[in-house]
């Protein structure tokens, strides 16, 4: 299953090459350190699927001495993987660049990821090739865009939810969320090794 993993990033190898100005875009535009992050992150797990996408990899990937569920673990345990080697190679470019961030800007940027992964993920088997890439960068734009708003918007009219978040402490809170967001990543997981098992390459 490592190997798998590993494949992703050795048929990526010229395409990493823009992987640093790719985030130097986003800092030189003062973007927020948490957008940046959350850029970062998604560069490598979204680019193997499009490159799947295209090349229609799954077909010789079945064709390996691989299952099914090892192939989808690849993929979400990549994803971890790929999270933390983006999230060192950002932060050092935004030292270099003397732009500072928090650690609350990388907790944010691996739980947006984690939330937009763990909806989009099982997409790339569900639904039909050609289009797929396109549709999870449109739907990563306009969440990115008008996501904000939206939270502000029921932040200010759900009261009672907000009143009660608000009431908790940063360690409980973190924690809360930390762990509704593993257990939506794993269940997206398990979904879409399900989808994975019973579709027909």
């Amino acid at each position: 299953m490592f190997n798998l993993i590993r494949r992703d990033v050795i048929l990526q190898k010229r395409l990493l090459l823009t992987f640093i100005p790719f985030i130097a875009f986003f800092i030189i535009m003062d973007s927020h350190p948490a957008m940046t992050f959350l850029v970062a992150s998604i560069f490598i797990p979204f680019n193997s699927f499009a490159y799947d996408e295209k090349a229609e990899t799954n077909i010789l990937l079945n064709s390996l001495p691989y299952t099914r569920k090892e192939i989808i673990a690849s993929r979400y345990l990549g994803a971890v993987v790929y999270l933390v080697i983006e999230i060192g190679v950002a932060s050092l470019a935004l030292f270099i660049f003397n732009k500072s961030f928090t650690l609350h800007d990388i907790a944010v940027a691996s739980g947006l990821f984690f939330l937009f992964a763990a909806l989009t993920f099982p997409l790339f088997y569900l639904l039909k090739p050609g289009h797929i890439f396109s549709t999870v960068l449109i739907s990563f734009l306009l969440l990115a865009g008008i996501g904000p708003r939206i939270v502000l918007y029921l932040a200010d009219h759900l009261t009672v939810i907000t009143n009660f978040i608000m009431n908790l402490s940063i360690p409980v809170l973190y924690t809360g969320l930390s762990l509704a967001v593993l257990v939506f990543y794993i269940a997206s997981w398990g979904i879409t090794s399900v989808i994975y098992e019973r579709k027909a390459f």
